[in-house]
């Protein structure tokens, strides 16, 4: 199935909503549909095949897909739908369901009109307004035109010869056109006049009106009548102020350019906007020889832009404006080259707020994520040495985090631990942990208290490699359980089966045995797993031995850099650290009256008074006394 050789790159995809886009080998789009999240939508379809027959033949005739990013699920409704609409894909004909996205119809075909909600638009005579998204809004929309027009919500036929109204014309929600000595057929008509302004999008006038009449009743103290008032101004705010990106009469027709630049070169992402919606949207990239000038801020995407413009246009229609996301070194002949062409007055924009703004960043986003798709080949390569690791070690899912741990020591003496962490395929530095081995009782001091040790011997010896291991992953895991995470999805020992032991051992204790973990010898390179008998031995140009090997080689170079800098520390002791009550700058002091160490062993009680006081002289002749 061609999908499945597409796994790296659905793997690459961006966890955000949007829209995607399948497309056979002839490069037809045969596909349009949204997501709350790209990646998880567009790996479903690596399971779906045997689902039904139609699925399986998308699934069989794709040979690509593409992806658009949109800043919500909303917006991916409104492009989804445009899309369709414009590239007609077969298998959303075949696919699809009768739902679609809600229209308000008024029923001018009808004597007495009505505001209903529509799922389609139909050459039937009556006026239809939207669609609307989501869907409660169009409701509120008709539940508002009720309460401004007393446009009829019944279906009753009306003749004007009923007795008396029903509850809407009491609690003043329909005009009762039902009888006739309350409301005529021509009152009525005005009222579905306005109510057609309305839905057709004149908004600021009935702000206006709605606004002054708010203000009417407030001085009057119908305060009632007020508030509705007031409701119904926040309600024809919303309908005017909360356009979509993807789908707004106020955008207009326009091209939307957004740019990526790197090292690799450029990707331009082309939103074509056409009567206020995104009908289209088209890739571009250049080179990496066209390289930065000293132009600008930005002189590498304005150059880039620049030259785009000139190529797209050279057989496109070109729209009233182009909106850019940085001023063109040679603005202004663009912009008359443009004229010519359109035969009218073409304008390069750079918006700076709001919606068009919205719009552009947009495109920005999408240009970045065709960038990475484009030219980021390290990518691929992560990917394929995590899928690598996954089938040979049989794991649940691909290991995107992965721990691993190293001791460092010499003969016993300032063992220490590192824990390095790698996420998809790059190492966080973030996330990196040291330890220092604690003892266990075999500490040797000669003043025989714990903690008093010589400088000799200013640490204890831990010499037992398993035992430091499972000490590190118990602290670690420990640690991590009381913060809820994040748990890896692979560990890595340094070492071979004993420390991997060791490490299981810990992981048992905490409950958590359900963990993968494996050593990594260092003279094999083998792999060692618990459930294996015999170790693994992957090819030395495999990608997850190689990854496996720089994790290795990253804690064993944290590992080691922490325990060099612990004997440093460890040479730069005194043994008067070791007495009560001295500490760096009594120390220093002592050092400085007497000379040295040895002077300060031979010092008297008096000398010892006049530099740290009695009570501390006392304690560092006791603790020299000791030590002999």
């Amino acid at each position: 199935m061609p999908i499945r050789d597409l796994k790296s790159r659905i793997d690459r995809l961006p966890e955000q909503p949007g829209v995607y886009l399948y497309i056979n080998a002839a490069g037809e789009t045969i596909y349009v549909g949204k997501a709350r999240s790209l990646r998880d939508r567009v790996r479903s379809y690596l399971g779906a095949y045997g689902t039904n027959p139609k699925t399986d033949a998308l699934l069989n005739e794709a040979e690509g897909f593409d992806v658009i990013l949109t800043d919500s699920v909303v917006e991916a409704l409104a492009l989804e739908n445009n899309l369709i609409k414009q590239r007609m894909p077969k298998y959303n004909i075949l696919l699809r369901d009768d739902k679609n996205y809600p229209y308000l119809q008024l029923t001018t075909t009808e004597a007495f009109p009505r505001v209903l909600v529509a799922r389609r638009v139909e050459r039937d005579g009556n006026v239809y307004a939207g669609p609307f998204m989501p869907a409660s809004l169009a409701r509120r929309v008709m539940s508002l035109s009720h309460r401004l027009f007393g446009i009829r919500s019944c279906n009753e036929e009306i003749n004007g010869r009923r007795g008396r109204p029903c509850l809407e014309y009491d609690i003043k929600r329909c005009l009762a056109p039902c009888v006739e000595s309350l409301c005529s057929q021509d009152q009525y008509a005005r009222a579905v006049a306005d109510t057609g302004l309305f839905l057709e999008g004149r908004t600021d006038e009935l702000l206006e009106g709605l606004t002054r009449r708010m203000a009417e009743a407030a001085a009057d103290e119908r305060f009632e009548q007020a508030a509705q008032l007031r409701d119904s101004v926040r309600t024809v705010q919303t309908l005017r102020d909360r356009q979509q990106k993807m789908a707004s009469v106020e955008l207009g027709d326009r091209d939307v350019f957004g740019i990526k630049t790197g090292p690799a070169g450029a990707a331009i992402q082309v939103f074509q906007v056409r009567h206020g919606r995104v009908i289209e949207r088209v890739d571009l990239f250049a080179a990496a020889e066209m390289g930065p000038t000293e132009k600008g801020p930005d002189p590498l995407a304005a150059d880039v832009l620049q030259a785009t413009l000139q190529q797209f246009y050279f057989d496109r229609e070109v729209p009233p404006e182009v909106h850019l996301p940085v001023e063109l070194p040679e603005a202004e002949a663009t912009e008359a080259w443009l004229t010519e062409r359109a035969s009218r007055r073409v304008r390069l924009v750079v918006p700076k707020r709001g919606e068009k703004r919205g719009l552009l960043e947009l495109a920005a986003r999408n240009a970045g994520q065709a960038y990475q798709s484009r030219f980021n080949r390290g990518d691929a390569a992560h990917y394929e040495a995590l899928d690598t690791l996954r089938a040979v070690l049989g794991l649940p899912a691909l290991p995107r985090r992965i721990e691993c741990f190293d001791i460092s020591t010499i003969q016993g003496s300032e063992t220490v631990a590192s824990m390095v962490v790698c996420e998809d395929g790059r190492m966080k530095r973030s996330d990196y942990r040291k330890y220092r081995i604690r003892s266990r009782g075999n500490a040797s001091s000669v003043s025989g208290r714990p903690g008093r040790a010589t400088a000799a011997s200013a640490e204890p010896r831990y010499a037992d490699d398993f035992a430091a291991m499972n000490q590190v992953v118990m602290r670690r895991y420990q640690r991590v359980l009381e913060q809820g995470g994040p748990f890896p999805d692979l560990i890595v020992i340094d070492g071979g089966k004993g420390q991997l032991s060791a490490a299981y051992a810990a992981l048992e204790e905490l409950g958590l045995a359900n963990l993968v973990a494996v050593g990594l010898a260092k003279k094999e390179e083998l792999v060692l797993t618990r459930d294996r008998e015999e170790p693994l031995a992957l090819s030395r140009s495999s990608s997850a031995l190689l990854l496996l090997q720089q994790v290795r080689d990253e804690a064993h170079r944290f590992a080691v850099t922490f325990h060099r800098q612990a004997r440093r520390m460890r040479d730069l002791r005194s043994e008067l650290d070791g007495a009560p009550g001295v500490g760096p700058r009594r120390r220093r002091s002592l050092l400085t009256a007497f000379g040295s160490l040895a002077g300060v062993r031979r010092a008297t009680r008096e000398e010892l008074t006049t530099v740290v006081g009695p009570k501390v002289a006392d304690a560092v002749l006791a603790y020299f006394a000791a030590a002999r």
